[in-house]
């Protein structure tokens, strides 16, 4: 079987304080360095393995098998990539060394590493590179340099930052907490100075759109 490790645009969703995260690893339809390229279907039979055995492709620092930093527990495709949800074991020294780096925006790019099938080593070459569309994943990297400039982390902010965010809006510390950790609804029937709930929800929503857009 052919190794091959792959770096493609991404995007990280969330990166909460216990270390829990979801995004996408890898993007369809973009070049490696290789000039090779990734189309949906391909993680298909990962993800139905990962699925039934409850074994997910290991979560690494920077593609080295010695240093793990957290585990995945679910991926799916979409027609954008590969999006996962998982948490770094913050146990672990070096895990905690990537939360700081990722809170602080300097690591910013994901890799997959996987093996490409002996059925699927002659697949369609276009433009210099191969079309993969079957692959074996065995590993999801945090690394430094992604082989695509847009390879990058994005929009990682902490429950401390929302609640710190919501507190300079007015809310109280309870109250920005409470929505931090729990959501909306969970505070809207204490607010009482709100002339409905939907009100308060619309309210609280138009604050976090602009949270997230700061």
């Amino acid at each position: 079987m052919n190794k091959k490790f792959f770096k493609a645009p991404l995007e990280i969703k969330s990166l909460d304080e216990g270390g829990s995260f979801e995004g996408y690893a890898s993007a369809f339809g973009v070049r490696d360095s290789d000039g090779d390229v990734i189309v949906k279907g391909a993680f298909t039979d990962s993800i139905k393995r990962a699925e039934e055995s409850g074994n997910y492709p290991k979560m690494l620092w920077q593609h080295n098998y010695t240093e793990i930093v957290g585990k995945f527990f679910h991926m799916h495709e979409d027609d954008y990539g590969l999006y996962v949800k998982g948490a770094l074991i913050l146990e672990v020294e070096r895990a905690r060394e990537a939360y700081a780096l990722l809170k602080a925006g300097v690591l910013d790019a994901m890799s997959v590493g996987f093996n490409i099938p002996k059925t699927d080593e002659d697949a369609e070459f276009i433009g210099g590179g191969r079309v993969i569309s079957k692959l074996d994943l065995w590993e999801i990297s945090l690394v430094t340099w992604g082989a695509n400039p847009a390879a990058r982390i994005s929009n990682v902010k902490s429950l401390k930052d929302f609640e710190g965010f919501l507190r300079d809006a007015g809310f109280s510390r309870k109250e920005a907490t409470t929505i931090a950790s729990h959501g909306y609804k969970a505070v809207i029937s204490d607010q009482s100075d709100f002339d409905s709930d939907k009100q308060a929800l619309e309210s609280i929503q138009l604050l976090t759109s602009k949270f997230k857009g700061a």
